[in-house]
C-alpha cells in the first residue's frame, strides 16, 4: 500500500490540542489523591512501571470491547465513562458532549456509534452561547490504564468539513501534572477536509499544540477514510511508539525525535474515543458539512506488544548473569531487605511472582528502587506495594527488566556474576549484567 507522510508541524493552525474537560481533570485529580493517601504509610516517596515475564512472542490481550449489544443500548459503564460539556476543549470546539443515546449507543451489530448532530436543545450552553452541535466523548480514565502494548481499533470515520474524529490516549497523571506533561499519543486523527489522510501524533513538554510530533499516512488512488472500516494502532515501548494502518506501519518515534525535550511515553495511559465538531485545526463545517455525521467503531483492543512488553501473571524464578538467581537477602521480609543475585536454590526468596499489575513480587512485597530514585546506581530493594513507579517495570523482548519509573534497567552491580552481588538500576546498555530469563 503507498504511504504519503506528511510531517506534523504543517499542521500549524492547529493549537493546544487537548486541554481535558474539567469533569476529567477532577476525576484523575481524585484518583492522584487516593493513590497518595495509600503511598503515605509506606516511607520514602517512590517509583513506578510494569513487567513482562513472559516469552518474548506471547502477545496476550488485556482489554477489549467488543461492542455486543442491544441496539440503543449505551456503552459499557464498567469500561467507559462518558464525558459532558461544552467548553471548547482549549481548541474552540463547537459540540456539546452529551450522555444521550441519540449521541453514543450501541447499533446492535458488534459496533459502537458516536454521533454529531445539529442541537435541537435550547437549554445547552458552549462557550460561544447556545450550543450547535451535540456529540460524544469516552474514556476508560476510571476504569483501565496501561503502559506500553499493542493498541488498536478499528473504526469508520464520518465526513465532511469541521468533522474530526480521533482515537487517543491520555497519561493516567492528568490530574496532578497536567497537559502536555502528562503526555498525549494521538493513535489517529482525522479533519474532514482532508478524506483520505488520518495523522498519528505525540505531544509533551515542549512539543504541544502545533508543535506536536508526527506524521500523516495517506491512502492511495484517492480513496476516503470514510468509505469504509480501517485499523489503526500503535504499538508502545518503553523507548519507542510505532504507528499502524490496516496492519501498514508508517512512522516510529522514540526519544532522539524530542530534539531533547523529555519523553513522558514511561507511565500509564488511558483511551480516549470522540467525535468533535469544529475548533481551531479543522475550522467550522459550512455549506457542503451534511449532518447527522456517525463515526462507528467495531472494536478496541488492547494486548501486550510483539515484543510482549505488558506484565502477564506468573510465579518463578528471574536468572541473571551466570546463570544466578534474583534473591531476597536471608529471606527476610523487613521493609528495605537488599536484593541479590544468589545460586538458585529454589527457595520461597527466589520464587517471584508477576501478578498482572505491573509489579514484581516475592514474600508478599515488592521489588522496589530505592526511595523512589531515577539515578544511575540507586539500590533495588524489598519493599511493601504501594502502587508507586519505584515498583512497576517492564520485561523486553530484549530480556531487559525496566523500571519505567526511571526508564532504566534492572542491574547486576560491577557486572559481577558473585554470590551476592547487589542489585541496582543503570542505564540501559545492553550488557549480560542487564539481560534477566524468567521461570
Amino acid at each position: 500500500m503507498a504511504v504519503g507522510l506528511s510531517t506534523h508541524p504543517a499542521r500549524s493552525a492547529r493549537p493546544t490540542r487537548r486541554l481535558p474537560l474539567t469533569t476529567l481533570t477532577l476525576l484523575l485529580a481524585a484518583a492522584l489523591a487516593a493513590a497518595l493517601l495509600v503511598a503515605a504509610g509506606a516511607g520514602a516517596p517512590r517509583a513506578a512501571a510494569v513487567p513482562d515475564p513472559a516469552p518474548a512472542a506471547a502477545a496476550v490481550q488485556t482489554w477489549a470491547d467488543e461492542f455486543d449489544g442491544a441496539a440503543g443500548s449505551a456503552p459499557d459503564p464498567g469500561k467507559w465513562t462518558l464525558e459532558t460539556g461544552g467548553s471548547g476543549n482549549g481548541n474552540n470546539e463547537l459540540q456539546y458532549y452529551t450522555n444521550n443515546r441519540a449521541n453514543s449507543a450501541l447499533d446492535g451489530n458488534g459496533n459502537l456509534t458516536l454521533t454529531a448532530r445539529r442541537n435541537t436543545d435550547t437549554n445547552l450552553q458552549c462557550w460561544y452561547g447556545s450550543c450547535q452541535y451535540t456529540s460524544a466523548r469516552l474514556n476508560t480514565a476510571r476504569t483501565f490504564t496501561q503502559a506500553y502494548g499493542h493498541f488498536e481499533a478499528r473504526i469508520k470515520i464520518p465526513r465532511g468539513q469541521g468533522i474530526w474524529p480521533a482515537f487517543w490516549m491520555l497519561g493516567n497523571d492528568l490530574g496532578s501534572v497536567g497537559w502536555p506533561n502528562s503526555g498525549e499519543i494521538d493513535i489517529m486523527e482525522n479533519i474532514g477536509r482532508e478524506p483520505g489522510t488520518v495523522h498519528g501524533t505525540l505531544h509533551g513538554p515542549g512539543y504541544s499544540g502545533a508543535e506536536g510530533i508526527g506524521a500523516g499516512y495517506t491512502l492511495p488512488g484517492g480513496q476516503a477514510f470514510a468509505d469504509g472500516f480501517h485499523t489503526f494502532a500503535v504499538n508502545w515501548s518503553p523507548n519507542s511508539i510505532t504507528w499502524y494502518v490496516d496492519g501498514t506501519a508508517y512512522q516510529t518515534r522514540t526519544p532522539a525525535d524530542l530534539g531533547g525535550d523529555r519523553w513522558v511515553f514511561d507511565h500509564p495511559f488511558f483511551l480516549i474515543l470522540n467525535l468533535a465538531v469544529g475548533g481551531n485545526w479543522p475550522g467550522s463545517p459550512d455549506g457542503s458539512t451534511s449532518f447527522p455525521q456517525t463515526m462507528t467503531i467495531d472494536y478496541v483492543r488492547v494486548s501486550t506488544s510483539d515484543g510482549g512488553s505488558v506484565p502477564v501473571p506468573g510465579t518463578g524464578p528471574i536468572r541473571g548473569i551466570g546463570g544466578m538467581c534474583v534473591d531476597v537477602a536471608g529471606g527476610a521480609t523487613a521493609d528495605g531487605t537488599p536484593i541479590q543475585l544468589h545460586n538458585c536454590t529454589g527457595n520461597v526468596a527466589q520464587q517471584w511472582t508477576f501478578p498482572g499489575d505491573g509489579t514484581v513480587r516475592a514474600l508478599g512485597k515488592c521489588l522496589d528502587v530505592s526511595g523512589g530514585s531515577t539515578a544511575d546506581g540507586a539500590v533495588v530493594q524489598l519493599w511493601t506495594c504501594n502502587g508507586t513507579n519505584a515498583q512497576k517495570w517492564v520485561r523486553t523482548a530484549a530480556n531487559d527488566l525496566t523500571n519505567t519509573g526511571s526508564n532504566k534497567c534492572l542491574d547486576a552491580k560491577g557486572n559481577s556474576s558473585a554470590d551476592g552481588t547487589r542489585l541496582q538500576i543503570w542505564t540501559c546498555t545492553g550488557g549480560a549484567n542487564q539481560k534477566w530469563t524468567v521461570g
